[in-house]
């Protein structure tokens, strides 16, 4: 018997109905392979990375039945989730998602209340004390609560005009309630001097270092200036430096408090200088630092043109200034002087990049402290180096007038280009060199002046500095420079304005005659003539050896990949920057401005260890602790 055919309609139907029974039953949940930076953004988004709340709080608030809340009412979301929390129901889950979701909501409209809130529940969720564990370092949130109390800080505790971070000690309005910080005062003081003027260096973006280096850990990290203190003569705390400092809102018991209504904190300052870690629930906790940002923050805006080549052509520029030696900190026993010179028509600006790579290294950070000398680069080069050692000795004796501070006593001297001419006589004994190379008689039988004859007799009758036990010589003109001797340079020379104690000098020696002086008639006496290939400057200082018990290094940059023997940097030659006698020569291919080149840098940093354990193994006090190790504050609160 025949079965009965479906007609072809029907058919259709009936697979059609199939179909969508079919659909019915299967799973809406599919996956799909991505690549590995979709899946980071993905694991990582937040409300910093990407201005939206991270999978962890998104759970939170499901768990709750708060996302659509969230979205529509974020304030009573916000209050809802805390009475979860105040009632015991809800842990670090909860106080973290209560962070994030305070920050986000002052991005968008909350402001500083919200951004205190934040601050104080991702303090909560990284140092519950006890109430409950400390989240492990490999939960996301970790970072990301330690980012958002740092950035809360920052936002929370910033000025009206948004320029700055009050300091001081205040009351808060928070969406729960009220902050009571309170600050001693003694947080202001540092090194003798006082620290004002905090502004946020987190958020800025930097231009002209290679290298941005921060410290990474909690606080809101800070530039600082400083009230001008009491002057040692010969060394000063520059005028405008800006010290790295860490703002860190201490706040006991914050699970309890936080569900309260009022809520108690002190905030604490911390120099990078003198620490960077403090005991939170008695652990080393690091302090975040931006050692770079504060660097380019105080150099951004400087008139560094107007300084060099005003300090070239001008010889009395800096005649005012309260001393040529100036340091990027207070004075720190136990550290070593690190003393840049600067070379012609240059500056200290021109260390930056040393500075930043230099003190980025705890051994080095730890160990030394940076002095920068200042002088105006077109005066002649004994009056320069005269003025460098009368400053270093000045400050030795003003700074350790018993002698019996070691580290100050194991100095080191860096000069570039002519910097390194006036280095060298920090640690030579010339003896009547000088004196017989210009002058035929003997000091008490020139025919000038007592003021200018002792002024001849300290220049040209050198001495070494005591405290001076190791020399760096960068792309330094021994023999002279090549660039120095050509006309220009010397049409440019002439230009130059000696300050008035040295135009009476010249002036009493242009007087003096063949019988008395090799420089009668001679009508140009500052350094461009001075470094010009042949002078008796050059020649008798090359002649001249470094003292015993002081150690020296050549970096020499050469241009190019030709031979090294016949190169030279654009403005000095191998041959006049090659000395004998020297602990080491390291050449760079590089052209005269070496001091920014990381390859000199590094060179720089190996001498300077190799000083450091040379020295303390002298003094036997090296000792074997962890140059990685933090300081810890030794402040308890």
């Amino acid at each position: 018997m025949r079965r009965p055919c479906l007609s072809r309609g029907l058919a259709v139907a009936v697979l059609l109905a199939w179909t969508l029974l079919a659909g019915g039953c299967a799973t809406a949940v599919s996956v799909e392979r991505v690549d590995h930076v979709t899946v980071h953004q993905q694991l990582t988004h937040n409300v910093l990375s990407a201005h939206a709340l991270s999978d962890p709080t998104h759970n939170v608030l499901r768990r709750w039945s708060l996302v659509d809340r969230f979205l529509t009412q974020p304030e009573n979301a916000m209050a809802d989730l805390r009475g979860v929390v105040a009632q015991g129901h809800g842990g670090a889950d909860e106080v973290f998602a209560l962070a994030e979701m305070s920050f986000l909501h002052a991005e968008e409209r909350g402001g500083q209340p919200y951004y205190l809130a934040a601050a104080l529940y991702a303090y909560a969720f990284l140092f519950p004390g006890g109430v409950d564990q400390p989240p492990s370092p490999y939960d996301p949130r970790f970072r990301l609560a330690t980012d958002l109390y740092n950035r809360g800080l920052t936002s929370g505790l910033a000025t009206e005009d948004r320029t700055g971070i009050a300091i001081r000690e205040a009351r808060h309005p928070l969406p729960f309630g009220e902050l009571d910080v309170t600050l001693d005062p003694r947080e202001l003081v540092w090194g003798g001097r006082q620290l004002t003027g905090f502004f946020p260096v987190a958020e800025l973006e930097i231009h002209g270092l290679d290298a941005r280096y921060r410290q990474p850990g909690i606080g809101a990290p800070l530039a600082a200036g400083t009230t001008q203190g009491t002057l040692a003569k010969g060394f000063q705390v520059a005028p405008r430096v800006k010290t790295p400092v860490t703002a860190l809102l201490r706040i006991p018991d914050p699970r309890r408090q936080i569900t309260g209504g009022q809520v108690r904190a002190q905030l604490e300052l911390y120099p990078a200088s003198e620490t960077e870690a403090v005991l939170i629930d008695r652990q080393p906790v690091p302090l975040e630092v931006e050692h770079t940002a504060t660097l380019a923050y105080m150099l951004d805006g400087m008139p560094v043109w107007e300084f060099e080549f005003g300090g070239f052509l001008r010889g009395g520029l800096l005649d005012k200034m309260p001393s040529r030696l100036v340091a990027m900190e207070p004075y720190r026993p136990g550290r070593i002087p690190v003393v840049f010179v600067h070379g012609t028509a240059s500056s200290p600006v021109r260390w930056a990049e040393m500075l930043n790579d230099l003190r980025s290294d705890p051994r080095i950070r730890d160990r030394f402290q940076f002095w920068f000398f200042s002088y105006e680069t077109g005066n002649p080069v004994p009056y320069s180096a005269l003025l460098l050692r009368d400053a270093l000795q000045e400050a030795v004796s003003t700074l350790d007038p018993s002698g019996r501070e070691p580290a100050l006593h194991e100095m080191v001297v860096i000069g570039h280009s002519q910097g390194g001419l006036l280095t060298k006589m920090t640690a030579v004994d010339t003896g009547a060199r000088f004196w017989n190379a210009v002058f035929r008689i003997p000091p008490d039988q020139l025919q000038v002046d007592q003021d200018t004859r002792d002024l001849l007799t300290n220049a040209l009758f050198v001495k070494p500095v005591p405290s001076v036990k190791r020399l760096v010589f960068i792309a330094t003109p021994h023999g002279g420079s090549y660039v120095a001797g050509n006309r220009i340079s010397h049409l440019v020379a002439s230009l130059v304005r000696l300050p008035g104690r040295l135009l009476r000098v010249s002036s009493e020696i242009g007087r003096l005659g063949d019988a008395s002086t090799t420089l009668a008639g001679q009508t140009g006496f500052g350094s461009v003539y001075a470094m010009t290939p042949g002078s008796l400057l050059v020649q008798t200082l090359a002649r001249t050896p470094i003292a015993t018990g002081v150690k020296a290094h050549s970096i020499i940059a050469v241009r190019g990949d030709g031979p090294v023997e016949t190169g030279d940097d654009g403005v000095v030659e191998y041959k006049s920057a090659h000395i004998e006698g020297v602990e080491s020569e390291y050449v760079v291919r590089s052209g005269h401005s070496t001091q920014s080149d990381p390859r000199t840098i590094e060179e720089v940093r190996r001498i300077l260890l190799l000083h450091w354990d040379e020295s303390c193994t002298k003094r036997n006090e090296c000792g074997p602790p962890d140059a990685s190790a933090p300081r810890v504050a030794s402040r308890t609160r």
